[in-house]
């Protein structure tokens, strides 16, 4: 277990030793994967759209306090436009505040009264978004750090178009609150390098996803240890219906890039291909890693094995911190004034 290197307002915020957040993965970020992240030094958040029903989501809180050791955890609270995909929000959001959670994820439109809720109950909220507008909206309505993912990210990172790494030191100047960012980053020196860009902190998934933790079958596993800097791809890019997606590139994700080729833009053009349950079931629960679109950005290009998230995390901070002392060396000596 490294000790702590870095104490940002993010640290301070999450009362963590690392400044390093994890993505709360669709399907995969379940109590094992939480803990985990917890108890090696970070902080990670709980998906309840992951979980069949709110039963199943309750039990899951559960198992994740006993695994975290009593320690905090967090919860993923996803707005969606569509208020019919919402009707569970606020019996989500009770839950997780009767089983003691007070830390939040919070995505999507229009956060003001999610925030507000937990505020009430004493809880803090951090909002991600893919644009510095949004955050500084975020930020307006609340939240108490934001987080901006650029292009990068797996997943559905919105339609950022720079990079986080160049967001970063733009939102450093226009932001109040704690910042984090996400994209791409999987090595020490990318946390470092944020770090200086100036953001409080990290948030990271592909880089954790052949975690020991990682619920997903060994054969999903060993492809993201396959994976190389050219293994994803990007579907519905642009201002296309479907929003961006970024997967593992397989026979799934050119289905559907040659279909949007041909011109295929509605959602039930694709619906058999990007359904959510095809990874779940197929890619996750039995290794037919050619079914499915599965998140994931080039970050997973750094994974080399599978390992426990203790020594993927402890591994990232001693890159760090190696890097640190790199730049200190690099450094010019100077005069000091007669």
């Amino acid at each position: 277990m490294h000790a702590p290197a870095f104490r940002t307002r993010v640290t301070e915020l999450f009362g963590i030793r690392h400044p390093i957040l994890a993505g709360g993965l669709m399907w995969l970020s379940d109590a094992a994967y939480v803990a985990a992240v917890v108890r090696a030094g970070g902080m990670a958040f709980l998906t309840p759209r992951s979980f069949p029903e709110p039963g199943a989501f309750a039990r899951e809180l559960e198992r994740c306090h006993d695994l975290a050791g009593g320690m905090p955890f967090g919860v993923n609270l996803n707005l969606s436009r569509v208020p019919a995909r919402n009707r569970l929000l606020e019996e989500w959001l009770d839950l997780a505040l009767r089983a003691g959670v007070r830390h939040f994820e919070t995505v999507g439109h229009a956060p003001g009264d999610l925030i507000q809720r937990i505020h009430q109950e004493g809880g803090i909220a951090i909002h991600k978004c893919p644009l510095l507008r949004h955050a500084l909206n975020a930020e307006k309505a609340g939240a108490d750090a934001v987080c901006i993912v650029g292009p990068e990210a797996g997943g559905h990172p919105g339609n950022a178009a720079l990079g986080c790494m160049v967001v970063a030191p733009m939102a450093r100047r226009a932001l109040r609150v704690p910042l984090v960012i996400g994209g791409g980053i999987g090595t020490g020196e990318s946390i470092l390098a944020a770090l200086a860009s100036g953001a409080d902190g990290v948030v990271m998934g592909s880089r954790l996803l052949a975690a020991e933790e990682v619920w997903a079958h060994p054969a999903y596993k060993q492809r993201v240890v396959a994976a190389g800097q050219d293994s994803t791809a990007v579907a519905f890019g642009g201002a296309h219906p479907l929003g961006t997606w970024r997967v593992l590139e397989n026979d799934a994700a050119r289905e559907v890039l040659r279909r949007q080729a041909a011109g295929a833009r509605e959602h039930a053009d694709f619906a058999e291909v990007i359904a959510g349950t095809e990874a779940r079931d197929h890619a996750y629960r039995r290794g037919e890693v050619e079914r499915g679109m599965l998140s994931c950005g080039p970050a997973a290009a750094f994974v080399e094995e599978v390992e426990p998230m203790e020594r993927i995390i402890d591994g990232l901070v001693q890159g760090a911190v190696a890097a640190q002392r790199r730049l200190a060396a690099l450094a010019v000596p100077q005069a000091v004034p007669a």
